[in-house]
């Protein structure tokens, strides 16, 4: 707890997204980020995939000014570090090697979602009292209340890392490839600007992908029928089957996102010879397309790059938006127009020893990160860069 003369900041957690209230929810967060929805956490828990079961025990926080809710972040309890994209198994690892828990560890993200964004859902009030060394101290006292070894946040917007950035804080970046909108009106005008080479790789690209007889279906919010979301779950499942391992996110949780958040939905389905073959959901925020989900059951020349890429771009600016955010890693992203960006986190590690080996390992890993991200810059395959 912090005091003044005039206020009094508390933090603490619930165990249920149903503890919040929703208006006070959508008051903080807002409406236009689909992952920020009250729904979308409504869905991961009532599905059964944010659950103690499941490794994700909800520990919302919940920030108060004397009393009054002010501000709110997604928070779960973890005791794995599956379905994260900052990956940290290095550091439980070397606990358990020292006969130390790692887990459980104090997550605040959103699950299964590696999209940068609003993780502090605060009042102005309240992110005008905080101050980065006052938040540090509240998350670290809550993370010893509630009996975990660390906390973790992943993902924050610009706003949010105002917050983070102190002394002594373990900041981790990473990078990711997203496409910008650069007012282009069609996908020609996208592929005007890439070198000629490259203009000429992805039109052969599309092109083989529609001499396999493949076409593309577009299908929006509770259009999608239950037909068309029973094939994608297939195809999702498969992704993750492949890898020896289960899906995340099962097929409740999309049928409550189809009918709780309909509007950020478009579902794009592969289609050959009138059998649906692959699939990819996207789902759209006020300025970014998402592409989140996808999966096929055989492969297909070019059958990703075309489902998730570029049907993803012309449903961008079909839609009008500036952004699309096809997911994490990828280098293959590059040489299509992707363009690098920084992804950034924050850990609190209790443990004065580790904290201290994983402050050292971080400052290692910006300077890799940071030479990896310029000479990706470098490489990206627009026209300016053509040297005749």
């Amino acid at each position: 707890m912090a005091e003044s003369a005039s206020f009094e900041i508390t933090l603490e957690t619930c165990a249920s997204i149903a503890d919040i209230p929703q208006q006070d929810w959508q008051r903080l967060a807002g409406c236009s980020q689909p992952f920020l929805r009250y729904e979308f956490f409504q869905a991961l828990e009532s599905s059964g995939c944010t659950v103690p079961e499941t490794g994700w025990t909800p520990s919302h926080l919940i920030f108060r000014i004397n009393g009054e809710i002010c501000g709110l972040a997604p928070g779960y309890l973890k005791t794995h570090s599956m379905g994260e994209y900052v990956f940290d198994w290095g550091w439980a690892d070397a606990y358990q090697r020292h006969g130390l828990p790692y887990y459980p560890k104090l997550l605040i993200a959103v699950p299964f979602t590696p999209s940068q964004g609003s993780r502090l859902l605060l009042s102005d009030a309240l992110r005008a009292k905080l101050t980065p060394q006052l938040l540090d101290d509240l998350l670290t006292r809550l993370t010893t209340q509630i009996g975990a070894h660390s906390w973790h946040l992943l993902f924050p917007n610009k706003a949010d890392q105002a917050l983070l950035h102190h002394d002594q804080e373990l900041h981790r970046i990473g990078c990711q490839f997203h496409w910008h909108n650069r007012d282009y009106q069609s996908f020609d005008d996208f592929l005007g600007v890439l070198t000629s080479r490259k203009r000429k790789s992805i039109r052969k690209e599309r092109r083989q992908v529609a001499d396999q007889g493949i076409r593309f279906r577009h299908v929006h919010g509770r259009d999608i029928s239950d037909q068309a979301l029973s094939a994608f779950y297939v195809f999702y499942q498969a992704t993750y089957l492949k890898r020896g391992r289960p899906p995340y996110l099962n097929k409740q949780f999309f049928e409550q996102l189809r009918e709780a958040m309909p509007e950020h939905l478009h579902l794009i389905l592969a289609v050959q010879e009138g059998e649906m073959i692959a699939g990819a959901l996207f789902l759209a925020g006020e300025d970014t397309l998402y592409g989140r989900y996808w999966g096929c059951l055989e492969e297909y020349n070019h059958l990703h790059f075309e489902t998730c890429y570029y049907q993803g771009i012309e449903l961008a600016l079909t839609l009008g938006l500036q952004h699309f955010d096809a997911g994490a890693q990828g280098e293959h992203k590059l040489v299509r127009g992707f363009e690098p960006i920084l992804t950034h986190s924050w850990h609190g590690i209790l443990h004065p020893g580790f904290r201290e080996a994983i402050a050292d390992f971080t400052r290692e890993e910006a300077d890799h990160v940071a030479g990896y991200f310029e000479d990706a810059e470098a490489a990206l395959p627009f026209r300016q860069q053509e040297q005749d």
